[in-house]
């Protein structure tokens, strides 16, 4: 210290050698603020492993950096939708809201275009001389009937998948695989839910900071004349760093429900939002997660593959008996069965293959029908304090050590430069 307090009392005379030491307390801030505010960017950044690796097999063999949080995506999804399932959504409930008739009136339009191409298909190529020599009249009879029995089976296959939506819908593999594609989302989730908060513990880290430098102020003054004293620096920048967000942490979550002392009320500053939290938390899991694209390609094409495939094949085979009507055994009789079974195959295919790309004509009235934002933000927003907490900190919890020690080590950090400027 003594090098720079000479140049600055050669340079400016009038200055006390005692506002000499607010450097301390200010570098102090400037270094809590920093490391605080740099530790928070390293939870988050990058999404992507950045580095070295010298083993895809052993995770400490990797040079480099990826965000606590991306890191640890997958682990915190999987918890996450476990808490989801427990505590905001009832899937049967939430399914019992759509109405298989609106969504048949949703689709119709579709629907209809596709029963009629898949009638004239269906005939032209496996009845192809009766199909040509039957009158107009009666192939429009024929496609008509088709086309009055698809929509009834769509409400029908519906009603089905309601009813099943449980053993159907696989929200767990539906979660883990949107995080596996995309990381960035439980940043977002983490950012928006926690902006406030996340705020708070940079601009906490300047406040303790300077706090904690007037202590090593007073500690400065009695022991800068000896030659170790400079070690004390970079050992304070470490604590500093390390108390700012230790303390900062402690805060946002901790008392979990209100402690009034006097005229004063504590309560972790998360707690404080749990409203606001809860309406952030709905909005990005029903507009990231919960979408109904991710839902309904879940259950068409998740494990559940099979229970769809083998409703459709009994809903358009219905249809096609009913459209057949009395005539079927005659069909039989005239083309052999083979024939017939290939109309079914070839309509069952055909409606497989098309009806999901139609399928996102029912999103906006399943999405408004569900209600899945506002059903999370309610339910969560009711939590009780230390249900919520834990909704809000299990995964993270396990790695908030990590966001402490990297605040300790990039304040040790500061604190060597601090010395190298006051005292080398």
């Amino acid at each position: 210290m003594e090098g720079i307090k000479t140049f600055i009392l050669e340079a400016w005379p009038s200055i006390s050698p005692w506002l000499i030491y607010l450097i301390i307390p200010v570098s102090a801030a400037i270094i809590g603020w920093l490391t605080n505010k740099l530790a928070i960017y390293m939870t988050f950044y990058p999404v992507q492993f950045k580095g070295y690796i010298i083993s895809d097999k052993k995770p400490w063999m990797r040079l480099g950096w990826q965000g606590i949080i991306p890191l640890k995506a997958t682990k915190m999804a999987s918890i996450s939708s476990d808490m989801i399932l427990e505590h905001l959504i009832d899937i049967k409930e939430i399914f019992n809201r759509l109405n298989p008739n609106r969504i048949a009136e949703e689709l119709e339009s579709n629907v209809r275009t596709l029963s009629r191409e898949i009638m004239e298909k269906a005939m032209k190529e496996n009845l192809p001389i009766l199909w040509k020599t039957l009158p107009k009249n009666r192939k429009e009879k024929i496609i008509q009937q088709a086309i009055d029995e698809f929509p009834k089976a769509v409400e029908g296959m519906m009603e089905e998948i309601k009813n099943d939506i449980i053993d159907l819908w696989d929200v767990k593999a539906m979660v883990l695989e949107e995080i596996d594609n995309d990381r960035g989302i439980m940043n977002e989730l983490f950012i928006r839910c926690g902006e406030q908060e996340f705020k708070f513990i940079e601009k906490s880290g300047f406040y303790f900071g300077f706090l904690f430098g007037l202590l090593q102020m007073v500690m400065w003054y009695f022991i800068q004349g000896y030659s170790w004293a400079w070690v004390t620096l970079p050992i304070a920048g470490l604590i500093v760093g390390y108390l700012t967000n230790a303390i900062a942490l402690k805060m946002i979550f901790q008392p979990e429900n209100p402690i009034k002392i006097g005229p004063i009320t504590f309560q972790g500053l998360l707690m404080k939002r749990q409203k606001e939290v809860s309406k952030e938390f709905g909005k990005v899991l029903s507009r990231r997660l919960f979408t109904m694209k991710n839902i309904f390609d879940n259950i068409i094409h998740g494990h559940a593959t099979e229970k769809i495939i083998e409703l459709v094949e009994r809903s358009v085979n219905d249809v096609i008996d009913k459209t057949a009507g009395l005539n079927r055994s005659l069909i039989q009789i005239a083309t052999g069965t083979s024939t017939y079974q290939n109309i079914k195959q070839m309509a069952i295919h055909t409606f497989t293959k098309e009806l999901p790309k139609s399928i996102t004509d029912v999103f906006d009235y399943a999405e408004n029908a569900l209600d899945i934002e506002d059903t999370v933000a309610d339910k969560m927003a009711n939590l009780p304090a230390d249900e919520f907490l834990g909704f809000m900190r299990p995964a993270f919890k396990e790695d908030e050590w990590k966001l402490i020690i990297i605040g300790a080590l990039l304040g040790m950090g500061a604190g060597w430069i601090q010395a190298s400027l006051l005292v080398f």
